[in-house]
C-alpha cells in the first residue's frame, strides 16, 4: 500500500490499555459497524471496549484520498447523529471527520492498533489475547463478543509470480507518484475504473486488464460512458476476457484471446476485491456455510453458534459483501443490543447519552 501520514490519536480514547480490562461487551472492529453496535451496547445500559488492529473507521482512511462515496450522508448516519456534508455525496475526508465526532460525542472507549490473536472462553467470560502496537500481549475479558470485522483489510489474491514484488498495490490511494509511468489496474467494478481514470488524467500511462467482457455492468452510470470513451480513444488502453500471468520488475504478461502479451510496466494496482477473515471467524469456532462462508447465526439476533458470540456488519453475508454496506450494517447493533437486554438483563444508567 502507498504510504500515507498516520492519522491523529483522539483525544478521549485510551491508546494503551492496561493488562486485565475488563467489559461487558467486546466489539472488534472500529469501522462505522462496529462504533454502532458499542452505541446501542451502551444505550442498553452495558459497557463496550472497541478494538481494531488500525486506526478508527481504518478502512475508510484507507480509501482514495479524494473518494466520494455513492450513497447520501443520511445513509451513514450512526447513533442518531446528523451526518452534515456540503456537497449531495459526502466525501472521504467528511466520513472520518464524522465518525470522529460520533466516537466522541459517545465518549467510545476505542483501542487503537490492536491486533486480536485470538479469542477462548464461552458465554459470560470470554478471553480475548490482543497484541498492541509494540507486540506486547494485552487480554480482555467480556461476558460477550461482537465480531464487526469487515473485509477491506484481505484482498483477493492473483495467486501468480511476482505479485509480491513492491511495485504491485492492493490499494490506491492518489495519482501523483505515478505520472509518467506505464501503471497497469486489474479489476472491472468501480474501484478499478475509477482508479484507471484517476491515473490517466493525472500524467500516467493506463492499461486496465478485466477477465470479464466489459467493464461491470454496477459500475456508476456517471463512470462507465467515461471509461468507455477513454477505452474508444485509445487514452486507456484495455484488454477484456484477459489476465495477468507473470509480473516482473519491468513488464508484465499478460494471457488474451489473441495468446500471451508482454508488457512494458511500472506499477500495477491489483484491485480484484476483497473478503472478511473467515480463519479468524472460524478460530472462534463460528461454522460458516458451504460456498458463501456466512456465519451461521440467528437472524433475529445475530448470536452465532457460538453462544455470545455476535456477527455485525458485512461478515453476516460471507463471500457475498456486495449485499450489506454501513447504509444496512449500521442498524446490526440495535438487533444485538435488544438480545443483550433479554440476556444479561438492564445494565442501568451506563449507557444514558452523556449530552442529555
Amino acid at each position: 500500500m502507498l504510504t500515507a501520514d498516520m492519522p491523529v490519536t483522539l483525544p478521549r480514547m485510551q491508546a494503551e490499555p492496561s493488562p486485565g480490562t475488563s467489559t461487558d461487551v467486546l466489539v472488534i472492529g472500529a469501522g462505522p459497524t462496529g462504533l454502532a453496535c458499542a452505541i446501542e451496547v451502551q444505550k442498553a445500559g452495558f459497557d463496550a471496549v472497541i478494538i481494531d488492529k488500525g486506526c478508527l473507521v481504518n478502512s475508510i482512511f484507507n480509501y482514495p484520498t479524494n473518494m466520494v462515496f455513492f450513497t447520501t450522508p443520511e445513509l451513514l448516519e450512526i447513533g442518531g447523529i446528523p451526518f452534515s456534508t456540503a456537497l449531495q455525496k459526502p466525501t472521504r475526508q467528511e466520513a472520518l471527520e464524522y465518525y470522529r465526532r460520533v466516537a466522541e460525542h459517545f465518549s467510545l472507549e476505542v483501542r487503537q492498533y490492536q491486533t486480536v490473536k485470538k479469542v477462548s472462553g464461552k458465554d459470560g467470560d470470554f478471553i480475548a489475547a490482543v497484541a498492541d502496537r509494540h507486540g506486547r500481549p494485552v487480554e480482555y475479558r467480556a461476558k460477550k463478543i461482537i465480531a464487526a470485522t469487515g473485509y477491506y483489510d484481505l484482498p483477493n489474491l492473483m495467486k501468480i509470480p511476482g505479485e509480491d514484488l513492491p511495485k504491485v498495490f492492493h490499494y490506491y490511494r492518489e495519482p501523483f507518484p505515478f505520472y509518467d509511468a506505464d501503471v497497469m489496474v486489474v479489476g472491472g467494478k468501480n474501484s478499478a475504473v475509477e482508479t484507471a481514470l484517476d491515473l490517466w488524467r493525472h500524467g500516467a500511462r493506463v492499461t486496465l486488464v478485466h477477465r470479464g467482457p466489459q467493464v461491470h455492468p454496477h459500475v456508476k452510470y456517471w463512470v462507465r460512458p467515461d471509461i468507455e470513451n477513454r477505452i474508444k480513444n485509445g487514452e486507456v488502453m484495455a484488454y477484456f476476457n484477459s489476465h495477468i500471468r507473470e509480473i516482473t520488475q519491468d513488464f508484465v504478461v499478460l494471457e488474451t484471446p489473441e495468446g500471451p502479451l508482454r508488457l512494458q510496466n511500472d506499477f500495477v494496482f491489483a484491485l480484484t476485491g476483497y473478503h472478511p477473515d473467515f480463519d479468524f471467524l472460524q478460530s472462534i469456532g463460528i461454522e460458516l456455510s458451504d460456498g458463501q462462508f456466512r456465519p451461521r447465526c440467528e437472524p433475529e439476533t445475530l448470536e452465532t453458534n457460538v453462544a455470545g458470540v455476535y456477527v455485525a456488519g458485512v461478515i453476516v453475508a460471507g463471500s457475498r459483501t456486495n449485499e450489506i454496506f454501513i447504509e444496512n450494517g449500521r442498524f446490526h447493533g440495535r438487533l444485538i443490543a435488544a438480545h443483550l437486554k433479554q440476556k444479561l438483563g438492564s445494565g442501568g444508567d451506563r449507557g444514558k447519552d452523556p449530552q442529555k
